[in-house]
């Protein structure tokens, strides 16, 4: 692509003599900004590429990959029987959802009430995430609640709780919430703020006695072992029995997923402005090269050498500080990524602050997933700025008259 003239013009143009100092302060703030550009982007995207899949972790660990609901009747038994023998390889749960008020100690919070039976829940993967308890033990009149709700009400194993439901019951003096007491059996820690804030599992019997519930309101949930597969297996689900409201983990995030989706794309956006606004000084640095090697231009197209091969010699001086800037770039943002905890927490003692809190961003610690595909991406986009950058100045060289370039020489 390029002969041997042409590289070493090229390189000695690298070079510039003391008194184009300037031209020198021009490419190094070119280095520099493509550089910091490529870095910026690639720890960005590292950061959330494993910020989404922290997220999709934890809710996939939370969360029943598919759920099949009916409002009107209770799911046959014939139906779910059909369902294990056409999928044996799914883990099946029946559920009763429902929300409540829990008092402790002059402590009111509300929660979200799962009811599970005993041998369903040691297959739930929050039975894996107890710090305290057993996960054996979910029988009548048990309860097991998350780690910051058993913090906010000060409580530990083998303590009572007080749960009110929704539902009304008769009294002589009218109606009042229907409430029971229920004996912390276990206190789990799923790394999700959120969840071990307001989640709680009873026994499934419990929870149909506290919400006045019969057997209608008791949803399957299914677990795959790859739930990324659950968008299709729902169809297929769906196929067995049409009358059933079938949906899935991605459904109930999707909004979510998006929004992430769309702040990625948005943070790609205007972070790969850094590294235009870089290459911005690769087109000043060339302009003011050029114009400085008018008289040198002029001898090369005397002794020779084409337009085309001069354009040459002056886009791959720019492609070249570009190339190893993005380069450059990438191993200090690869890096970067791959230390980003330790960075964090060094900066957090450093200055004494809190650097991603995890009750604001539901984060043990910072996340950082490396994409090859990501950086692939932002290496060809930089590349492909620095090539348009090198490329516009030199576009003049034809221009340029060879008489009047030596006329005074």
């Amino acid at each position: 692509m390029f002969n041997r003239v042409e590289r070493i013009v090229s390189f000695r143009n690298l070079r510039p003599k003391k008194k184009e100092g300037f031209l020198k302060v021009i490419s190094l703030f070119s280095f520099l900004g493509i550089s910091l550009g490529v870095a910026v982007l690639i720890i960005v995207m590292s950061v959330m590429n494993g910020f989404r899949t922290d997220l999709t972790n934890k809710i996939l660990g939370l969360n029943p990959h598919i759920v099949i609901e009916h409002s009107r009747e209770k799911i046959p038994k014939k139906y779910i029987s059909e369902l294990i023998k056409k999928y044996p390889q799914f883990e099946y749960a029946e559920i009763v959802n429902g929300e409540g008020i829990i008092v402790s100690n002059n402590n009111t919070l509300g929660v979200l009430v799962k009811g599970i039976s005993n041998s369903d829940f040691k297959k739930n993967n929050i039975s894996n995430k107890l710090v305290d308890g057993s996960k054996k033990d979910l029988s009548k009149n048990k309860i097991i609640i998350g780690a910051e709700l058993a913090f906010d009400l000060n409580v530990k194993v083998d303590d009572n709780l007080t749960l009110m439901s929704p539902s009304f019951i008769s009294t002589p003096i009218g109606s009042l919430p229907k409430q029971e007491i229920f004996t912390i059996s276990g206190i789990f820690n799923s790394g999700f703020y959120e969840f071990d804030k307001k989640l709680i599992y009873l026994n499934k019997q419990d929870a149909l006695t506290l919400f006045s519930e019969n057997e209608k309101k008791i949803n399957l949930e299914i677990y795959l072992k790859n739930p990324l597969e659950a968008n299709k297996y729902k169809a297929k689900i769906q196929s067995v029995n049409s009358n059933f409201y079938i949906y899935t983990w991605s459904d109930i995030n999707k909004s979510f997923f998006s929004a992430l989706k769309v702040e990625r794309n948005v943070m790609f956006i205007i972070l790969t402005l850094i590294i235009v606004v870089a290459a911005f000084n690769i087109i000043s640095g060339l302009t003011i090269l050029i114009k400085n090697k008018t008289k040198e231009i002029a001898i090369l197209k005397c002794l020779g050498l084409s337009n085309k091969s001069i354009k040459k010699t002056f886009f791959l001086t720019g492609f070249v500080i570009g190339f190893f800037a993005t380069v450059t770039g990438i191993i200090i943002g690869v890096i970067f990524s791959i230390y980003i905890e330790e960075i964090r927490l060094f900066l957090s003692t450093v200055f004494n602050i809190n650097i991603f809190p995890a009750d604001v961003y539901v984060l043990e610690k910072l996340p950082s997933e490396i994409n090859l595909n990501s950086i692939f991406l932002i290496f060809f986009f930089s590349l492909v700025i620095t090539a348009l950058s090198s490329y516009l100045p030199v576009r003049s060289i034809s221009k340029n008259n060879i008489l009047s370039s030596l006329k005074y020489e």
